[in-house]
This record gives structure tokens, C-alpha cells and sequence, in this order.
């Protein structure tokens, strides 16, 4: 029974050491494709400033810088020493402030697409009915004048038919009649209602064209995207521009302006990043370019402070002869076994000689196996019990001895049967 349970704990040990030795590995690629992706953002946004190649090489530095100083960051402490501490935070912050600030313009582009092509489209309709209206304006003043001129015509054939038309003879004057006067103007009364009725069917052609382009800007509205709904669109504004240009050069008038339209290419085209951009921060945007250098500096960091391995068996037996050489056990509020790994007032007295023992509490503490309590003690991980728990059973003749205490032993093995459970 004994023999079967400590091989599940055997078992159940090694899972858990290979599962962690596969994070730990699995940690590396994710490290890379987080600098490829952040990488490739603070290019885009370096490219737009200076040149490519010039870019390429400042971009693969920020990211070198950034995975590096993060390794050194975990590395160092800040009691050890100060100053190298205090250039790599610096260091890397400089490194994070150049990779967020140029990445933030792609995702700057990426989140504001949307809004751009909404205020491009609005621009285009402005533009569009603006130009609209002054054809109208054009064609209802054209049409008045035209009016006018057919009412002045037949005024005056109404005049020379009851013979008070002005400028006539005096033998002519207060004659009613149809004579050659009268005909005179009649025919020009007759021309200028016929250049009356010819203008009323160009402008309701006009009329039908300048509808079917509001109707195709309508549709637009809805597939800004759709190149063949814009390109039917400056169609029928082109077809309205060329039947109002030729109206007014009929009829003696300036033609209407017309805005430049530009081509769907052109409509659809992305933001070119500037410092403007800074002006309308979006937090969005900025919170997606400082996320992925975040993770970046997170795993990287992790990846060298604490990412636990498996110990080969070796390290196991260095382990836990380093361990059996300490006494002052204790179980603390985390039900923990916990430790005091500094020189008792008796081994200073008799200057007991701590290498061994130390060096494994400093292996261990590396290793993720031990956790700092205190600036004297620390305390077991939960993957640390089932090795020595194995170590244990190996030299069960010398149990006795190995910690001093055989309720310490009896604690160690069930908390060793409580994480296999």
C-alpha cells in the first residue's frame, strides 16, 4: 500500500514538474511573437518619420532593449546595487516610452478607421449637396431670367397689337391691328417662349440627374466600402456637371465650380500617422499599444525570476542534504513548513560553517521551490514537499535524524499526500 502511494506521489510529481518546465518553455515563443507584434506596430509607426531601413534597425533595438533589461530587471536587486538597478528601469522605460508612443499610431489608424471614413463620407455629402444646390440656384435663375424675358416679349406684342408700343411713328401709334409690327414682335414673343419650353425639358433632364445621384449617394451610405457604387456615384455628378456646364454656356452664364472628387482609392485610405494624432488621444488605442509591451515585460520578467523547473535528481539529493542540516522548524499561519535559514547564537558561538546549507536555500529560493517569509525565514512551495517527501523514503534509516524531529518528518509526508491528492 506504502509502496504504491509513494510512486502516485512519484508520479503526480513529475507531471507537475514537466507541466511547469513546459510553461517555462512555452514562455519563450510567446516572449518572441509578443516582440514580433510589437515590433511590427512601433515600424509602422517609425516609417512614417524616418527612413525604412533606419527604422528597421531602431525597431530591433527597442524590442532587444525591452526583453533584455526585463531579464536584468528580475535579476538584480535594488539593495545589491542601486545604480545598475536604477539605469536598467530607466533603461527599459525609455525603450517602452519609443515602442508605445510609435505603436500607438497603427492602432491609432486601426480603431479610428471607422470614424475617418464616417467624416470622409460626411465631407462628400457636404460637398456633393452644396454643389447640388448651386446648380439649382443656377437653373432657377436661368429660369427666371428666361421668364422674364418671354413675359417682356409678350408685353411688348400686346403693345404693338393695340399700337402703344413705345418708339413707334406717330401714324402708327393707337392703330389696333395685326400689322407688321405687331408680327415683328409676335415672332420674337414665339421665339423666346419656345427658348422657354427648351430650357424647362434640359433642366427637368438635370432635375432627373441630380436626383439619381442623391439617390446612388444614399445607397453609398450603407457600402462605403462598395467601389462600383462609388464609381456609379462620380458618374452621375459628372453627367450632372457636363449638362449644367453646358446650360450655363448656353445661356451666357458662369458655369458652377465643382469641388474635386477624387477617386475611391483615395476615399478609403488610411489615416498617415502624425504627431496631430497625440491631440485626439484615444485611450483605447493607447491601452492596446501598451498592452502588448506590457505582456512582454511580464513574461520576460517572470520567465527569469521565477519560473520553477524540475530538479534533476541530483539537485534533489543536494537539496535536501542542504535542508536536513537546519533545525528551527515551524508551521506558520499559511500552514506552511517554514524555516530560519540564518546561524542560530550557538553555531555563531561555535562558528558552524553554513555553506552547504545556504547554497541551498539560495538554490531553492532561485528555483521558485522556497518562498521569502521574512529577512530570516522562508517556507516551502507547494512543489517542494513530494521531493523531500521521495528523498525521505529513500533514506528512511536516517529519517530519524534528517530533520531532528520525527513529527517534522510525519508533517512533511502528509503534506506531500495532501498535494498528490
Amino acid at each position: 500500500m506504502n509502496t504504491s502511494v509513494w510512486r502516485i506521489g512519484q508520479t503526480l510529481n513529475s507531471v507537475q514538474s514537466t507541466f511547469v518546465g513546459l510553461l517555462r518553455i512555452w514562455s519563450i515563443p510567446l516572449v518572441l511573437l509578443l516582440s514580433l507584434a510589437s515590433g511590427y506596430t512601433t515600424y509602422y509607426g517609425l516609417s512614417y518619420f524616418i527612413t525604412d531601413w533606419i527604422a528597421l534597425i531602431i525597431t530591433v533595438a527597442v524590442q532587444s532593449v525591452i526583453v533584455i533589461c526585463s531579464l536584468e530587471l528580475a535579476g538584480c536587486h535594488w539593495r545589491a546595487n542601486r545604480v545598475r538597478f536604477l539605469t536598467v528601469g530607466v533603461t527599459l522605460a525609455v525603450a517602452l516610452l519609443v515602442s508605445v508612443s510609435f505603436s500607438y499610431f497603427k492602432f491609432y489608424e486601426l480603431s479610428q478607421q471607422d470614424n475617418t471614413l464616417l467624416a470622409r463620407y460626411r465631407a462628400l455629402d457636404q460637398n456633393l449637396n452644396d454643389y447640388l444646390d448651386r446648380v439649382n440656384k443656377l437653373k432657377s435663375a436661368l429660369m427666371a431670367h428666361q421668364q422674364k424675358r418671354a413675359e417682356a416679349a409678350a408685353k411688348e406684342a400686346t403693345q404693338a397689337y393695340l399700337g402703344t408700343l413705345q418708339g413707334i411713328r406717330d401714324e402708327s401709334r393707337k392703330r389696333v391691328g395685326k400689322g407688321p409690327m405687331w408680327s415683328h414682335y409676335n415672332e420674337l414673343q414665339r421665339a423666346e417662349e419656345n427658348r422657354l419650353r427648351q430650357m424647362e425639358t434640359s433642366f427637368g433632364e438635370l432635375d432627373q440627374r441630380i436626383t439619381a445621384a442623391r439617390d446612388t449617394m444614399q445607397k453609398f451610405s450603407s457600402d462605403l466600402k462598395n467601389p462600383a457604387l462609388y464609381a456609379e456615384l462620380m458618374e452621375q455628378v459628372r453627367q450632372v456637371q457636363s449638362k449644367a456646364d453646358n446650360l450655363a454656356s448656353v445661356h451666357g452664364a458662369t458655369p458652377v465650380l465643382a469641388p474635386p472628387w477624387g477617386s475611391h482609392a483615395e476615399f478609403v485610405r488610411g489615416i498617415t500617422p502624425s504627431f496631430a494624432m497625440w491631440e485626439d488621444l484615444s485611450l483605447f488605442a493607447l491601452a492596446c499599444a501598451a498592452m502588448v509591451d506590457f505582456f512582454t515585460l511580464v513574461l520576460s520578467y517572470r520567465l527569469e525570476f521565477s519560473a520553477p523547473g524540475p530538479l534533476t535528481e541530483e539537485e534533489k539529493v543536494l537539496a535536501f542534504h542542504g535542508l536536513r542540516e537546519f533545525s528551527q522548524f515551524a508551521i506558520n499561519d499559511n500552514d506552511e513548513l517554514e524555516f530560519v535559514f540564518e546561524k542560530s547564537e550557538l553555531e555563531r558561538a561555535k562558528r558552524y560553517p553554513d555553506w552547504n546549507r545556504m547554497f541551498a536555500v539560495a538554490f531553492l529560493l532561485n528555483r521558485g521551490f522556497l518562498r521569502k517569509v521574512s529577512e530570516r525565514s522562508v517556507e516551502f512551495a507547494p512543489n517542494l514537499y513530494p521531493i523531500v517527501a521521495e528523498c525521505m523514503r529513500k533514506e528512511l534509516p536516517q529519517a530519524g535524524s534528517a530533520f531532528h524531529d520525527g513529527n517534522v518528518r510525519q508533517f512533511v509526508e502528509r503534506k506531500a499526500h495532501e498535494r498528490r491528492v
